[in-house]
């Protein structure tokens, strides 16, 4: 019987690893890709490629850790990283640029990467005592309400959507589906704004939209859309979007962003970085896919990445070090097979079973 149990385990493990390393291979290569292109670009029209540089290593450090965390402390780390992430929000929040432009993105993603983190713990803790899993979720609840205090409505939608999707993970069949929607949701946002920054939607719809995302963005965009054109394939080169913008030259003061992730890079770096970006995020939707982890795990993460992207598309959130350590962080805590065994499954779990292994 032990070896047999053994053997099992063996093969389980195997089975997982094989799950896994293409995932992981992916990453590599689209992190590697996303690096190298910030230097072809900078090198091409002498940027500033620094800022790429640290972002990616920046990610590749925080999915490391949470890689490791995970494993180790599945359930800890997580509440752990939710406690910082809302310190640092709270503590330490995203300076006002301009008035035009308002807070900037880093508050609001610091609290849903967050509440994503302690919807996560709550759903790793199964099998443990109840009280355990309902302070994890006052805990989101309580970071959702810190965002409506702080006055970020952005932060209050997305922690809200983030928890309400983390409660509907339990009824998901088919993580595959979930995710997909997911990948769909954050590529329209991204084409809606895209479409704002051409002029492509309606007056009416325009109009409303303006009053909501200030003039002032709406001309970064269109900046940013006006020296994409300029030079699609290789962008202006990283770092030069603040030198060459026309509204950014009138502006007092300026953090030299168009304050949208994917316009940034379409202007920077051309639609082969802007492409690399979206490869970036759909290679951890990916590596959720094939994640050991439960369903619900693996869903409450993708749906927080997602809202990291929408806010991201409409802010400048990606600019700041802990964000993107944050996601990838978060992004390696759900992907990490933890060390104990034995625990019941959690709601919604339907990773297949290794051959042989009957259900309870």
């Amino acid at each position: 019987m032990g070896s047999t149990g053994t053997a099992s385990a063996a093969e389980d493990l195997s089975a997982t690893g094989e799950r896994r390393s293409p995932a992981d291979a992916a990453g590599g290569v689209v992190l590697t890709a996303c690096a190298a292109w910030a230097l072809v670009t900078a090198t091409t029209h002498d940027g500033r490629p620094e800022g790429v540089l640290l972002a990616v290593l920046a990610v590749t450090a925080g999915y490391a850790a949470g890689r490791i965390l995970g494993v180790l402390l599945p359930v800890a780390a997580p509440c752990a990283g939710a406690v910082a992430g809302l310190s640092l929000a709270v503590l330490t929040p995203g300076p006002q640029i301009s008035p035009h432009l308002g807070h900037t993105g880093a508050t609001a993603a610091l609290l849903t990467l967050s509440c994503g983190a302690a919807c996560c713990a709550a759903w790793a803790a199964a099998g443990r005592p109840p009280a355990l899993r309902l302070a994890l979720r006052l805990l989101a609840v309580a970071i959702a309400a810190t965002a409506a205090v702080l006055g970020s409505v952005t932060a209050l939608v997305t922690c809200a959507g983030v928890l309400l999707c983390s409660l509907a993970a339990a009824r998901v069949g088919r993580r595959g589906t979930a995710l997909a929607a997911l990948a769909a949701g954050a590529a329209g946002v991204a084409a809606g704004v895209w479409a704002i920054a051409e002029d492509a939607l309606p007056g009416g719809l325009t109009a409303s939209l303006e009053g909501r995302l200030t003039p002032h963005r709406l001309l970064l965009w269109h900046d940013a859309l006006h020296l994409t054109r300029a030079d699609p394939a290789l962008g202006v080169g990283p770092g030069r979007y603040g030198e060459l913008s026309p509204t950014l030259a009138q502006s007092l003061v300026s953090d030299g962003k168009p304050h949208s992730a994917p316009l940034q890079q379409a202007a920077e770096q051309g639609v082969i970085g802007a492409a690399l970006l979206a490869a970036a995020f759909c290679w951890m939707l990916y590596a959720l896919l094939r994640s050991p982890r439960s369903t619900p795990v693996a869903l409450t993460a993708g749906a927080t990445l997602t809202a990291l992207a929408v806010i991201a598309s409409i802010g400048n959130a990606l600019s700041f070090m802990t964000v993107t350590a944050g996601a990838g962080l978060l992004a390696g805590l759900a992907t990490a097979r933890p060390l104990s065994t034995g625990q019941p499954p959690e709601a919604g779990d339907r990773l297949p079973r290794p051959a042989g292994e009957r259900s309870p």
